[in-house]
Order: C-alpha cells, then structure tokens, then sequence
C-alpha cells in the first residue's frame, strides 16, 4: 500500500496499525480475507500501537472467515475485548462483543444444520 510506505517513509508509525487495518478491512470485502489476515499481522508487529483491540477483533473476523480453530477466534476476540477494557475503550469493547456474539450465532446456525442434515440422511438411509 503505497499511502503506507509513503508513511513510514517520514519516520512515523503511530497511525500505521490503523491504516492496515482499514486495508484489511477492504481486502475482506473484496472477498480476501487470506491477504486481509496478513495486513493485519503486520499491523501486530508495529510495538506501541493503540489499534490492538480492533486488530483482535479484525483477526477473529478473518480467522473465522478462513474457517479457523474455533480455539484460535475465540481467544482473537477474547483479546480484543481484554484489550479494549484494559484500555477502557467502551467502543472498541462493544465492537468486539458484537462481533464475538455474531460469530457464536452463526456457529450455532451451521451446528444445526449439519445435525439437520445429517439426521436427515440417517432418515433416508434406514
């Protein structure tokens, strides 16, 4: 991204995490989340950083978007609200709730129907 070479170039890293961030979040809606997960493991190695919660967050997202460990995007969005009230971030918090209780919805959506689907198949088969 050439907004955050140019950037960097002056010195300055403090609004970098969030310049990859929002990269991140425009490589997910151009259905990439492999490349968005790698922006924003680059954001979490720039030390110093007040973007860490939504980083989390972000990370959870594209990690359940990968169809990752169910371990790995809960501990993502854990850290993000851990994070968040560390930092007493009530936005960054919610955002990180939200997102935690949507990724538990559509999990539970998907469990059911593969019960549903596999029950069904059980039917037909006897």
């Amino acid at each position: 991204m050439r907004v955050t070479a140019d950037y960097r170039s002056t010195g300055s890293a403090l609004h970098v995490p969030l310049f990859l961030a929002l990269k991140a979040e425009v490589l997910s809606f151009a259905d990439r989340p492999a490349e968005a997960l790698e922006a924003i493991s680059e954001a979490e190695g720039i030390q110093g950083h007040w973007w860490s919660a939504e980083l989390h967050r972000l990370r959870g997202v594209f990690l359940a978007t990968l169809g990752a460990e169910e371990t790995q995007v809960e501990a993502s969005f854990r850290d993000a609200c851990r994070i968040a009230n560390e930092q007493k971030s009530v936005s960054l918090k919610k955002r990180a709730e939200v997102s935690y209780a949507e990724y538990h919805e559509r999990a539970s959506v998907s469990t059911s129907t593969f019960r549903t689907t596999k029950r069904k198949k059980i039917q037909k088969s006897a």
